[in-house]
């Protein structure tokens, strides 16, 4: 059985853990990841909150014929930008605790204040 001293201190480490999860935010802010797609025709940037920077598209993979395979190079270069951007989200957090997946954490700790 938990002792009051023991909730206290599992508080305090849930808030530790909090003020390093919003530091780890602002970082991956600042982090860009790169991601193509047809060979490199069609280049996303998206930083660590998900926003999508810039797309660079090849002038050969300009097709007035074919606008359709241009949609589907720039949704498979943007879907796998955030997706890298998202597992090295994932990575940094579970480093952050431990190798836990403290889903609701962030909730939590605006709970406690």
């Amino acid at each position: 059985m938990l002792g009051f001293g023991d909730i206290t201190k599992m508080f305090g480490q849930l808030k530790d853990i909090q003020s390093n999860m919003q530091k780890l935010q602002e970082d991956m802010e600042q982090k860009i990841v790169e991601a193509h797609s047809g060979g490199g025709m069609v280049t996303a940037r998206v930083n660590g909150k998900g926003e999508l920077l810039a797309i660079n598209i090849e002038p050969s993979a300009v097709d007035p014929n074919d606008v359709e395979m241009l949609e589907d190079l720039i949704k498979a270069a943007v879907t796998a930008a955030m997706t890298k951007s998202q597992d090295q989200m994932k990575q940094e957090m579970m480093k952050l605790t431990g190798g836990l997946d403290f889903k609701g954490l962030e909730q939590l700790g605006k709970m406690l204040g």
